[in-house]
Formats: structure tokens, sequence, C-alpha cells
């Protein structure tokens, strides 16, 4: 006759030890997943137009670079490729503009056209003129229509047009600009283009004119994670896109944290470490804001600033060069109040003192990144106020996309 085995007081410990060790390594698991899709999402943007209108420098703007960086489009010269080239944003890799081949030639066929640059592999298009919209720019725009995808017409070189004819015949800048908005959104209902959205901008003033309005339209009208990633990209031309940034990270960090806190948990994670972990994801926030050197140093020379004048905006410790010391200590500031509690409790019961040691990790970890991107976000609106110092012209805030239109 067979006898029972009695399950002793360490095997159930064991056990349980072991049930909570896999538990935690799924969810650590899961949340690594969710923080991977955010950092593995792509953005492929195409840039098209008729040679000579400025693709270039619009996707050099939209990136925060100037002309003459080594990671620029090259512009001012006879385009002759027929392929697509990609342009990798510096501090989102994921996200790649794509010049695309110049249309408007007589050899120009818009359906073939679409299918040699590869049509469904962009998640939207961009159709630069640098006059008026022409019967190229319409007949491409309805094609993409009926394929499904977004398409945004942008009147390049406004700042040329508008100077020749304030000087020409005067008038309020606000309403030339109406005027010419009006024209060319009339022009191309009457070629057939439903609704079409008409942005004036000038590459060489991004802060002006249409081109903020044109970031908030495309992030309002893109979901999920690309949304997420194109906000991330933008360049920080309004104190809106910053909070809207601000906004976007909050929403990830207690993610972050929680994965900092579980992964300590378990052996393959904490071989990296919490203040790795931590370290990466404040780099990544300082360049979100733009306030890591490169980003410094390419829009000192986009607004001529020098570089140690818009250094000297970045206040907060989160915004310095980071080192694992550093991370430690803010860590551990931030710990210090739980962490008499977590002694008290692990004298008594050493269980309790264990799981409240996780909870002051997650604490540390959460309060630490929040703190980092509300310090980075108040670093980048300085930042951004010493830039635009002393421009001949500054802009508010861009209203509402359906405000605007």
């Amino acid at each position: 006759m067979a006898t029972l085995h009695t399950i002793s007081e360490a095997e159930i410990q064991d056990i349980s030890s072991s049930i909570t060790s896999r538990v935690v390594t799924e969810v650590v698991a899961q949340l690594q997943d969710r923080l991977g899709e955010l950092k593995s999402t792509t953005l492929d943007i195409a840039v098209t137009g008729e040679s000579g209108s400025g693709k270039s420098s619009f996707i050099n703007a939209f990136r925060g670079v100037g002309d003459e960086d080594p990671e620029a489009a090259k512009t001012g010269v006879t385009e002759t490729t027929r392929e697509a080239i990609p342009y990798v944003h510096p501090n989102m890799p994921t996200v790649r503009l794509w010049d695309l081949p110049g249309i408007g030639t007589p050899a120009f066929q818009p359906k073939t056209y679409l299918e040699v640059v590869g049509l469904y592999q962009y998640d939207f298009f961009i159709i630069v003129a640098s006059e008026r919209f022409r019967e190229s720019h319409v007949t491409l725009a309805q094609c993409i229509g009926q394929a499904g995808k977004k398409f945004y017409f942008v009147r390049n070189k406004v700042d040329n047009d508008l100077e020749a004819t304030v000087r020409r015949r005067g008038g309020e800048p606000s309403a030339i600009l109406n005027q010419i908005r009006d024209e060319r959104g009339a022009a191309l209902r009457r070629s057939g283009v439903q609704q079409p959205r008409v942005f004036l901008i000038s590459c060489f003033q991004p802060h002006l004119f249409d081109f903020p309005l044109l970031h908030t339209t495309l992030e309002s009208e893109l979901e999920g994670h690309k949304r997420h990633v194109l906000l991330l990209a933008l360049p920080n031309l309004t104190s809106t896109v910053l909070e809207k940034k601000k906004q976007a990270l909050h929403g990830s960090v207690w993610r972050t944290a929680m994965t900092a806190c579980l992964g300590a948990m378990t052996p393959v994670s904490a071989a990296s470490g919490t203040v790795p972990l931590l370290m990466d994801t404040l780099r990544s926030y300082q360049q979100s804001f733009g306030i890591d050197t490169n980003s410094l140093h390419r829009l000192a020379s986009l607004t001529g600033k020098s570089y140690q004048e818009l250094q000297r905006e970045v206040l907060s410790t989160t915004g310095q060069e980071l080192s694992q010391e550093g991370v430690q200590t803010m860590l551990s500031q931030a710990a210090v109040g739980q962490q008499v509690v977590a002694n008290m409790l692990e004298n008594r019961v050493p269980v309790l003192g264990t799981i409240a040691s996780g909870g002051i990790s997650f604490l540390a970890s959460y309060y630490t990144l929040t703190s980092a991107i509300n310090d980075l976000g108040e670093d980048a609106a300085r930042v951004l106020s010493r830039a635009l110092k002393g421009c001949d012209q500054e802009q508010d805030d861009v209203p509402d996309p359906g405000d605007f239109y």
C-alpha cells in the first residue's frame, strides 16, 4: 500500500518560489515585448514633386538637419535618379523620409510611377510644389487617394512669394497667405481633388507659416505606435509639440519602471541591471526633446546660435551627460524614504521585506523617469526660446487642424 508523501514547508516555499519566478519572467517578457514594439515601429514618409520644388530641403527641414549637414539630402542639383532614396531621422532611426523621383516630365505616368517607387510601403505622401500645383500633381494625388493612402500638398518657398507681394502691392502678410492658400485649394478642387489640404511653408524658416500646422495634422491623423514615433521625431517648434511629447513619454513610463523592477528579480534580466536600462531610456528622452549634444549642434547650425549658448539653457541634471553613478544617485535619492520601511519589514518578515524592495525599485524608477520627462521638457522649452530669440518673426502655437480646415 502506497504511503502519502507529506510536503514539507521548505518544499512549499520552493514550489511557490518557482511559480513566482516563472510568473515574473513571463510578465517581464511581455513588458519588454511592448516596449520593443514602440522602438521597432517604422514610419515611412514619401516626398514627391517636380525637380527644383525643394523636396530635399523639405526632407532636411523635417528631420531638423541643415542642408550642409553630412546627413542631409543633397540640394540644388539636377535630379537624375529613378529610385527612391531613404533618409533616416537622426534621432528616430525607424522614421524614414523617402526622396522619390521627380514628376512633371513628359515621360511621367502616375500609375507606373507609383508601381516603380512602391506605393504601399509608405504610410502617407507629401506632394511638394514651389509655384502652382500642376496637372501632374493632381493626377498623382488622385491615384494615391484611390489606393487608400493619405496625401498632403505642400507649397514650398512661400516666404519668397510673401516678400515679393508685400513689396509690390503691400498688404497684411496674414491676408496674403490666406489668399495664396485659398487660391491653391480652389484650383485643386476645380481639378478634381476633394478636400485638398494645402500647407504653405518655408524650409528655411520652419518655425513660421504652416510647417508646425503640418506636423500637428500628421500627428493627429496617425494612430497607435506610428503616431507615437512621429511625435517623438518632430522638431520642437512649438510648446504644443513639447507638451504632447511629454504626454506620450509619460504614457510608457510605468512599463519601463515595472520592467526595471521585475527584471531585477529574474536571473536573465538582472545581469543587465536596472541602471543601464534607465540610462538608455533617459538618453532616448534627451534625443526626443532635442537636447542631446548632436541635436543641439544641429539646432545651432540651423539657427545661427552657438552650441554653447543653447547648451547653457539645459539646466536639469538629467539633461547633462549621464553616467551610471549619476543615475544610481538619482535612484537612491528617490528611494531613500521607502528604504527605511523596507528595512523594518525585512527584519521582522523577510518575505515582506523582499516585496517592499521590489516596490521601492518600481517607485524609484517611476519617480526618476517621470521627473526626468518634466525637467527635460522645461530644458527643451528654454532651448527653443533661445533658438528663436531675435528672429524677425516668431509664431505662436498653431491652431487645432479642425479649426484651420
